[in-house]
């Protein structure tokens, strides 16, 4: 029998209700249970085939413990590999790559040094920066956020210079990234499951968290099903180039574009009581569907984990452009395998000879 197991903190409703809809979906050749840890020892496996993890982005043991687990077969949800590397200011340049609508960004050096840093280890930064054409190209107002992070921490709306300033003041050491701000009609917020389940929510950023996803679009008719293609065929893109197996996307639509404000979420909120019973039932049904799918996959001798296009054309040192196709299969200007030499007694083909 294989095993789910499900990695998770305070959180108490999509866990129980997971656990509970894996076993209805099998429950006799794959059985899902939160995760129970009593030892950790390098290079020894765990008993998990798959395990969700929800919490070890603020629990350091746990993401070394993923990672030691993902190392010995477990097909971690996500990848702690990957997402110990990823973080904000590259998703928006792989966007870019990608051919996904994102806010001109920039990014700015942390206001305090690093700790057990000098200014000498700053020798390679020109003071000052080009502030003035960073300024011309994210325009203000703007906003400024961690360029890696989430959860809505250290997040400020800028009006001006002097309010850029004063704000880049209090963040100390953290390294920031300058967005334009997207005036939008519409917002939506997307799950994506497995490279393949999407599920997209209208969601109000500004409204208080419990009522968020109390909202309707205001887009309608032949305009909105064109907008709702556009946006599956992004988030299918950005998490297939991401690697991402659950994940969230949300996007700001100005002028029919849908611009992709925020996609690095891989322990996206799942509460019953902030994304509303619709939107709870589907990613309870859902993600209980990935993970049986990822247990019955699951191989031993494998690190059965998910490396996204973007890793993989880079491993196989194929053209960036194949991202945006999501191509990482070998091509033409792939180096290609150098023919097989042939045994010592095995005679040579004769060429036949030239016509006169």
């Amino acid at each position: 029998m294989k095993k789910i197991g499900i990695l998770h903190g305070m959180e108490n409703t999509f866990p129980q209700a997971f656990v509970e809809r894996v076993n209805q979906l099998d429950g006799k050749n794959i059985v899902a249970e939160p995760v129970l840890i009593d030892r950790v020892v390098q290079g020894e496996a765990t008993d998990y085939a798959v395990i969700i993890d929800r919490i070890s982005q603020d629990v350091p043991f746990y993401r070394a413990f993923l990672k030691n687990a993902a190392l010995c077969g477990t097909a971690v949800i996500n990848n702690p590999f990957w997402w110990s590397a990823d973080e904000k200011f590259f998703n928006n340049a792989l966007a870019v790559k990608l051919g996904v609508p994102v806010p001109n960004t920039v990014l700015m050096p942390s206001k305090e040094r690093p700790t057990d840093t000098s200014e000498t280890s700053f020798r390679n930064l020109k003071m000052p920066m080009a502030w003035g054409e960073m300024f011309e190209y994210v325009g203000f107002p703007a906003y400024m956020k961690p360029h890696a992070g989430g959860g809505w921490k250290s997040v400020y709306k800028i009006h001006d210079m002097d309010d850029l300033w004063n704000k880049h003041a209090e963040t100390e050491q953290l390294v920031m990234l300058l967005q334009s701000e997207v005036t939008f009609e519409d917002y939506y917020r997307c799950y994506c499951l497995g490279g393949k389940y999407v599920h997209i929510m209208p969601y109000e950023p500004r409204n208080p968290h419990h009522l968020r996803y109390a909202t309707q679009p205001k887009t309608t008719g032949e305009a909105h099903k064109k907008l709702i293609a556009t946006i599956t065929d992004y988030v299918l893109r950005l998490n297939k180039a991401l690697g991402y197996d659950f994940n969230t996307v949300e996007f700001a639509v100005h002028d029919g574009i849908p611009y992709a404000i925020d996609f690095c979420n891989p322990a996206p909120d799942a509460d019953i009581h902030s994304v509303g019973q619709e939107n709870f039932d589907w990613i309870v049904e859902n993600a209980a569907k990935m993970a049986i799918e990822k247990a019955k996959a699951h191989k031993e001798g494998k690190t059965n984990l998910t490396w996204g296009s973007f890793v993989r054309t880079s491993a196989m040192n194929l053209p960036i452009t194949n991202l945006a196709k999501g191509d990482v299969e070998p091509t033409e200007e792939a180096p290609k395998k150098a023919a097989p030499k042939k045994a010592k007694d095995e005679e040579p083909t004769k060429k036949a000879p030239k016509k006169k």
